[in-house]
């Protein structure tokens, strides 16, 4: 019997796919054994042959070419070991649905910085491949400059660098070891993929078991929980955060979304099949009435960030739909006492603030002065109709004791965030620098929407 060639090619091509799956199903289970809280993680990526060289993900399933997997495993079987555990971390941190408009080769190379500085402080022998100097020297100038080694956080940091090209090769080649070709090149507003879903529930759990065996954990796994505490806080629209400062008013416009029933019913009462459509000359609006922004003035907290807050939070508040005529924003700046509280009315008002703003303070942090003040004002009607009160700090500081009577959110910068226990009646909000650069793009969004309806 005569054998077919074609035949006798898909039988080893199927031969070496099974071989590779073999090859990755050994090193899940030897990552299992060392890493008994990545279970539920490392039972999510079925392997997929194809697609990637040597492997990737798209988030959904571990793609690799067999031939490119198996050479990799006949030189250095911790190599394999290692990518394994770099394609799983780029997936439980979301990396392959993250990219938001940054630019593609930067973040890529941010993704994998964060991975491997990761999977180096596990110090896990399996996974261990000898680096050289100039490895050590880049972690070591980003480590000098972040808390924490997130994607998001190495970004910035590069752009900051302004790499040659060259320069940017060299990091590549230190630090690439997958292939990134299927991520998400940059999804739309509001589109939600499926898999970002499943990840983000599958890190939520595995933040409570790495919780859970804390007392055993080391200074790696501890490292890894910082991680997943500061990817599962929740992402905000920051516009949409602010609405929780807003009352519902009847404002005098035009509102073409309702209509008047009287005359409605009129016209089809007197022409049987013609209704009379007059706009309603009232509309029911969200608007900013009143509320506190505390800015934390004391030595701990950068002057830089804090003004970047204001900034960014002063250019959301200067949309015209967000304000009533008569708004009131109070401005205090509190260390271990209020040091100033200025109120401002309208943009104007903030645009001046702004340029004339400078920093007072510079002692402790203690949160309760500026409750106290707010809510002597509020008995005093100075503070008739407060919203809410946002503090922006870096969490080191003292609590009041007991639940003010308005709604209360602490912000961080997520480069600066440590994990914080903020007290139970309050809001944890943890910004990102994408999270306010979203917000402007959300701005820009809606306003070209309002020009299409116009035109």
């Amino acid at each position: 019997m005569v054998k077919s060639p074609i035949l006798e090619q898909q039988k080893l091509e199927l031969e070496k796919e099974e071989l590779g799956r073999r090859i990755l199903t050994s090193v899940r289970n030897e990552l299992y054994l060392k890493l008994k809280y990545l279970d539920l993680a490392l039972g999510s990526l079925p392997f997929v042959p194809g697609g990637t060289e040597p492997a990737g993900t798209d988030g959904g399933s571990l793609l690799f070419t067999p031939d490119s997997l198996m050479r990799l495993y006949q030189r250095n079987r911790a190599a394999v070991v290692r990518l394994y555990l770099h394609i799983l971390f780029h997936c439980l941190f979301c990396h392959p649905f993250d990219r938001k408009g940054r630019e593609k080769k930067l973040w890529d190379l941010a993704c994998d910085v964060a991975v491997e500085a990761l999977i180096d402080s596990l110090y896990l022998k399996c996974a261990h491949v000898s680096r050289g100097a100039f490895r050590g020297s880049c972690m070591a100038r980003l480590q000098k400059e972040l808390s924490v080694l997130t994607a998001e956080g190495i970004y910035q940091k590069l752009e900051q660098y302004s790499l040659s090209e060259a320069e940017t090769a060299r990091w590549t080649q230190e630090f690439h070891l997958d292939d990134h070709s299927l991520w998400e090149s940059d999804p739309g507003r509001g589109a939600q993929n499926p898999n970002r879903k499943r990840w983000d529930d599958i890190r939520d759990r595995m933040q409570t078991e790495i919780a859970l065996f804390s007392r055993e954990a080391s200074q790696g796994e501890g490292e890894l929980l910082e991680q997943l505490r500061i990817s599962s806080r929740s992402r905000y629209d920051y516009r949409e955060f602010l609405r929780k400062f807003t009352a519902l008013r009847e404002e005098m416009q035009v509102d073409p979304d309702s209509f008047d029933y009287i005359f409605y019913n009129y016209g089809m009462t007197l022409y049987g099949n013609m209704p009379l459509i007059e706009p309603q000359e009232t509309k029911e609006v969200r608007r900013i009435e009143e509320f506190v922004i505390v800015i934390d003035t004391s030595m701990s907290c950068s002057g830089e960030l804090v003004q970047r807050f204001l900034e960014e939070t002063f250019q959301v508040l200067s949309e015209t739909e967000s304000f009533f005529k008569n708004a009131q924003i109070h401005i205090l700046q509190c260390d271990e006492r209020v040091q100033t509280d200025v109120l401002l009315r309208n943009a104007e008002e903030m645009k001046r603030y702004m340029e004339h703003f400078t920093l007072k303070g510079g002692g402790g942090t203690d949160f309760r002065p500026a409750f106290a003040w707010v809510e002597e004002r509020m008995a005093k009607r100075i503070y008739g109709r407060l919203r809410g009160l946002l503090y922006f700090t870096d969490g080191y500081g003292i609590f009041p004791a007991k639940m003010p009577p308005f709604e209360t959110a602490f912000v961080f910068f997520q480069n600066q965030y440590r994990d914080v226990d903020v007290p139970p009646w309050a809001i944890k909000l943890i910004l990102g620098e994408h999270d306010l650069t979203e917000c402007r793009g959300g701005r820009q969004d809606h306003a070209e929407q309002g020009e299409r309806q116009r035109m």
